[in-house]
Formats: C-alpha cells, sequence, structure tokens
C-alpha cells in the first residue's frame, strides 16, 4: 500500500487504488457514465463527453488514460 493524493478531492489515503473511500462510490458511477457514452459517441472530444455526462474533463481524461474497460 502507497500513500497517495485522492485524484478526485485531493486528500491523502493509503490505498492500491487511485480515489480515496469517501470517492470510490462517485467515481465508479462517473466511470460508467463516461464508458456507456463513449460506446456509443467514440468520436467525441473530452470536453464534449464532459458536458454531456456531467463528468468534469480531469475526470474524463482520467478515466481515458486509465483505460476505462479496465475498471469497471
Amino acid at each position: 500500500m502507497e500513500f497517495k493524493r485522492c485524484a478526485r478531492c485531493g486528500c491523502f489515503f493509503v490505498t492500491d487504488g487511485g480515489v480515496c473511500n469517501a470517492c470510490a462510490p462517485k467515481d465508479r458511477l462517473d466511470m460508467v457514465k463516461v464508458k456507456n457514452y463513449f460506446e456509443e459517441n467514440p468520436n467525441y472530444s473530452i470536453d464534449n463527453i464532459s458536458i454531456n455526462t456531467g463528468v468534469s474533463a480531469k475526470n474524463v481524461s482520467r478515466y481515458l488514460n486509465n483505460g476505462i474497460n479496465g475498471n469497471i
């Protein structure tokens, strides 16, 4: 386990994941939204995906860079 900073809220925590326990449920929900939208609209920009899903562009970018399919 490592001491990390949460990618969503910025708090420090100890875990193997990228987000803290408080943010994990919301992160999974947002990841599913982005995955579903991206599967239907693969040629849209990060900003467009963000606007249409309500997920921040920062998190959309993080999901796409980390490979959405492996995280759900």
